[in-house]
């Protein structure tokens, strides 16, 4: 099937009197983030060096994470065009780099690589789904109707060589909960904080915390219980756990209540 490309968007669509501009911050920072996927598919290229197989499917998904960024940055032009997405993006890659001369796996193992992948493309794939659900601008709705479906997918391939791998290698039930664990605590690092500050800066120097608290404000406010369920649900599946028992339900619940004392906490932090 042939994958979707910039001009498929229905750019005539655009309604500027429907871009929330909460929302627009955020999509400027996932646009950085999207856009520097070719940096992922060289670090990944490099831990797997000889996995041509999986060299070759990683090729494909960085140049798709790319597409993304594009589309999200031509977005973030048409309802903000005093925004510079080049500027911004070259601001991003000057502070924040990838261990790009890393020869081993920073997760200690392929395996264990694999499953952190499929963390970030569960946390990508319902982050979209909630933005599509959360805007009413027609051309953003669209753009991350594809992307989400996109991550999906990226889960499914990342999750199929984990598989693969978790028959080669010795990480158990207790590895991949450790490896799932400390990459969903990596989602406040210095990645989207810079993010957040090299596309929505104004001048003043990068603080992490600032930057960290204002773009977790503006994202958690999307999501919806129906869209951490999906979340858990990909997280239990892939750390080994029954993705629709009571446990994942319970989880759900006890995320939810989590996220809406981190958005209270945050509003007040900000204020």
């Amino acid at each position: 099937m042939k994958h979707w490309t910039l001009d498929d968007i229905p750019w005539e669509t655009f309604d500027r009197s429907k871009v929330d501009p909460e929302i627009l911050r955020i999509i400027k920072a996932a646009a950085m983030v999207e856009h520097n996927g070719l940096d992922y598919g060289a670090y990944l290229n490099n831990v797997f060096v000889d996995d041509a197989e999986f060299r070759a499917a990683t090729d494909i998904w960085a140049v798709e994470e790319v597409q993304h960024g594009k589309a999200l940055g031509r977005w973030a032009q048409l309802a903000d065009p005093a925004f510079d997405f080049d500027a911004a993006f070259a601001r991003f890659r000057e502070g924040y780099q990838l261990p790009l001369d890393a020869t081993k796996s920073v997760r200690g193992s392929l395996a264990g690589e694999l499953m952190a992948r499929c963390i970030v493309e569960t946390g990508t794939s319902s982050y979209y789904t909630a933005l599509r659900d959360a805007t009413e601008e027609p051309v953003l709705k669209a753009i991350c109707a594809r992307i989400a479906a996109d991550e999906l997918r990226h889960y499914k391939l990342f999750y199929s060589h984990m598989r693969r791998y978790l028959a080669k290698e010795n990480l158990g039930f207790w590895g991949r909960l450790r490896v799932g664990f400390s990459r969903i605590l990596e989602s406040e690092d210095d990645e989207l904080a810079y993010a957040y500050y090299a596309a929505n800066g104004d001048g003043q120097a990068y603080n992490r915390r600032d930057n960290t608290r204002a773009h977790a404000l503006r994202a958690y406010r999307v999501y919806r219980p129906s869209h951490l369920q999906r979340a858990v649900a990909m997280v239990f599946k892939a750390v080994g756990l029954d993705p629709q028992g009571r446990l994942s339900h319970w989880v759900t619940r006890a995320v939810w209540h989590f996220m809406r004392w981190r958005i209270s906490r945050l509003q007040r932090a900000v204020a």
